[in-house]
């Protein structure tokens, strides 16, 4: 399915090609607690942490950002909407910090705060996470505002990927208006490959290809045009419109055996990004979806970050894996 001619078409093709992104773009925050540095406080007499580094990412959307800057995709435009505060600042530092990424498509919203996942990590160990997200219904003029940007980028991307993070209907940046406006436009020239990935909204999106893990997929979505469905070790399924009997064809991708532990935190924006890839390359469907898995298997070992896979990693895990 895959070889090392169609890699090599891969990355050498790529830094040639533009991806669009839409979706909820988060700032994760790792902060690195040393254990032994730990100090009673007077005041509550609970264990004071001490944090000795803080990390900054981008994170949700920014995790298929960092993915494709990575792999050495020529030009990266996301399109989301984050708040003009402290965590804002530290993610549009952090983006530019990313090989052709272009921020040009950001909406600086002052009344919105920018998600951030915030995770404190004791040594090794990630302790409970701390979400900042807008519980509130998107503002009409963000709307508009995403969907001028929409608008402008279309003819411009090679691919288009969507993510919709932020569970509660309506208050991140994949609202009902947006998914309208990628089934009208990916209805009219199917042709442009876009990708979506929802939490809980797989359902509602029409026109495009899709990629629910296990546990999002709740019911076969009747209004996709492919569903790329990971199941982590095992790899994805992948399944397509017969076009004579309109029903389902399906057909697994096996994933790549990988050893010792790992951390699957990002493992399937890391997947969109390869598959992405493969099919803006003129990669099949099927060849695409290898092609992910393999780039999956290099980020998932990577441990207490959310891992990326370069040019050099993705040739040399392919050199381990046809031995």
């Amino acid at each position: 399915m895959l070889t090392t001619e169609l890699i090599d078409q891969i990355l050498t093709t790529i830094p040639h090609r533009t991806v669009g992104l839409v979706g909820d773009l988060f700032l994760d925050r790792y902060l690195d607690i040393e254990p032994e540095r730990d100090e009673p406080s007077i005041e509550t007499g609970l264990t004071a942490y001490q944090v000795t580094r803080v990390r900054a990412y981008p994170g949700a959307l920014g995790t298929v950002v960092n993915n494709l800057a990575a792999l050495g995709v020529g030009r990266i435009i996301p399109i989301a909407v984050i708040g003009d505060d402290g965590e804002g600042y530290e993610l549009r530092q952090a983006l530019a910090k990313l090989p052709g990424v272009d921020v040009n498509g950001l909406v600086i919203a002052p009344d919105r705060r920018t998600p951030t996942y915030t995770k404190p990590m004791y040594g090794t160990r990630e302790l409970n996470r701390l979400d900042i997200k807008n519980r509130t219904p998107t503002p009409g003029e963000y709307e508009n505002a995403i969907l001028e940007r929409l608008d402008a980028l279309w003819s411009r991307c090679d691919a288009l990927l969507v993510l919709d993070q932020v569970t509660e209907e309506d208050c991140g940046v994949i609202t009902a208006r947006v998914r309208d406006w990628l089934a009208e436009r990916a209805g009219a020239e199917p042709q442009k490959f876009v990708l979506a990935d929802s939490r809980v909204r797989i359902g509602l999106f029409h026109n495009v290809c899709a990629k629910p893990n296990e546990s999002e997929l709740k019911s076969i979505p009747e209004g996709v045009a492919a569903l790329f469905i990971t199941k982590g070790d095992q790899g994805i399924e992948l399944r397509r419109r017969d076009a004579k009997s309109n029903g389902w064809q399906m057909q697994m991708i096996a994933g790549f055996p990988v050893s010792g532990p790992v951390d699957i935190v990002g493992a399937g924006d890391s997947c969109s990004a390869g598959i992405a890839c493969g099919e803006m390359c003129g990669l099949s469907h099927e060849q695409a979806a290898a092609f992910g898995n393999l780039v999956a298997s290099i980020t998932i070992q990577q441990l207490g970050t959310t891992g990326t896979a370069s040019p050099e990693q993705v040739r040399h895990r392919w050199r381990e894996v046809t031995k």
